[in-house]
């Protein structure tokens, strides 16, 4: 157990996690901008922030040959955490429907039910698809131009232009977000029954 936590210990100190962990560290902050004081545009400076670091880390791990499976599981775990928050945010301010967000959520339960079933049977957590990669960066497009309609943070005629263009990519980024929970599930599905016995996967 010791060697196990002193190598977390050393992932953990590479610099590319050390960015993770400071995106992480970060939502809690970025969830109260939106919540109290409705900072909307000290909000968008930091998940502007969050975006560049997760291409950062990303591009680090790989220059400095500091790629590891602890970095492997920050880096989604920190865009689901901030997509969760404004989520949270978008619903508490009525900024989104509540059927969209409860759609979103919903991907993330899912998708959290599929890890518990990989876990139980000692498979390894479903790889990340393109089209999750893909759905994450127009949704964190999406997010900030939202952000940016709201209030008086830009001029009335701005806001006017900037509105379709937010929604359309809420569209996007939420429909491929959707579907790439569903190749989650159909990776599950295969993972699951390409383990169990012939006889019980064969069709009579």
């Amino acid at each position: 157990m010791g060697r196990a936590e002193g190598s977390l210990a050393r992932q953990a100190l590479t610099v590319p996690n050390l960015l993770s962990l400071l995106r992480l560290a970060l939502v809690p902050v970025f969830l109260w901008l939106l919540l109290g004081p409705q900072e909307d545009g000290l909000a968008i400076a930091v998940l502007m922030f969050a975006g560049f670091s997760d291409w950062l880390d990303g591009k680090l791990a790989r220059w400095l040959n500091q790629m590891s499976r602890l970095g492997q599981l920050l880096d989604p775990a920190a865009d689901r955490l901030y997509i969760l928050a404004i989520l949270i945010a978008f619903l508490l301010r009525d900024v989104l429907p509540a059927w969209v967000i409860a759609a979103l959520v919903g991907r993330e339960v899912v998708l959290f039910l599929c890890v518990l079933v990989l876990r139980r049977r000692r498979f390894s957590y479903p790889e990340v698809t393109y089209v999750g990669k893909g759905a994450t960066f127009v949704l964190m497009y999406a997010f900030p131009m939202l952000l940016l309609v709201q209030g008086d943070l830009i001029a009335d005629g701005a806001a006017e232009v900037i509105q379709p263009f937010a929604y359309a990519f809420m569209i996007w980024g939420g429909v491929l977000y959707i579907w790439s929970g569903v190749l989650y599930v159909i990776q599950t599905v295969l993972a699951v029954t390409s383990s169990l016995p012939d006889h019980l996967t064969s069709t009579p």
